[in-house]
């Protein structure tokens, strides 16, 4: 008992810590967090406040006001919190990626399957919405390796969904803070063990790509691919 209670003890400061950087860091993005968290708390407890002296139970709904107050700021504080992150993130290299391995366990992220010279990447991720191949960098250059890559995926998993997603702020892109809300919309279509088995399949292939005895450089004239390995076209 007294484990867990020193345990407790010592993830709270942790805990309070960690939102003392989260609204440190989002205060040099969004320097009026402080006045919108006072106007947002001071507003909601102030209305229930003055529904309870108007009924005749300002205690009740006072206690009440202090908690909704409570709830009401740490809604805005996460979503304002997140938007200043998205911020930070925006044009930075590999920030879908991480917006991606946030997205939970129903996502199994495999980040840049695909790259140019000049770091164009494209990351794959599978869930129940079947395969969403999301492209970052120059849109012009981004859309070949989409194209290449959603072939190569429709040759492995022909019966699964392939979704393509390009980061940006052009027509026909998805701007990074919308990446999540744009992949939960994906129709679920997939189960889980359909699921799992195109994540075997695509590691399989992975694997096997892998451990191929390649010899590096470009192919002699005249070499065969030995019998029974993958076929690359």
């Amino acid at each position: 008992m007294a484990r867990k209670e020193t345990a407790a003890q010592a993830a709270n400061p942790g805990r309070l810590k960690q939102i003392a950087l989260t609204y440190q860091m989002t205060r040099k993005v969004d320097p009026k967090i402080g006045l919108v968290l006072a106007a947002v708390g001071i507003v909601v407890f102030g209305v229930l406040l003055g529904i309870g002296f108007a009924i005749g139970h300002p205690v009740y709904l006072g206690i009440l006001g202090f908690l909704l107050a409570f709830l009401a700021m740490a809604i805005v504080f996460g979503r304002r919190a997140e938007r200043a992150a998205f911020g930070q993130m925006e044009g930075q290299p590999g920030a879908a990626a991480a917006v991606l391995d946030n997205m939970g366990r129903s996502w199994t992220v495999t980040p840049a399957v695909a790259m140019n010279r000049s770091q164009d990447v494209v990351h794959r991720a599978v869930g129940k919405a079947g395969i969403v191949l999301v492209a970052e960098g120059n849109p012009n250059r981004v859309k070949s390796l989409l194209a290449a890559e959603k072939k190569k995926m429709n040759r492995i998993v022909a019966d699964v969904p392939v979704h393509s997603v390009i980061i940006g702020t052009g027509e026909g892109q998805v701007e990074l803070k919308k990446l999540r809300t744009t992949m939960l919309k994906f129709p679920r279509v997939l189960t889980g063990p359909q699921v799992t088995a195109t994540n075997d399949r695509l590691r399989a292939l992975g694997d096997l790509m892998s451990n191929m005895p390649l010899p590096k450089g470009p192919l002699p004239k005249g070499m065969r691919m030995p019998k029974g390995g993958p076929r690359i076209r």
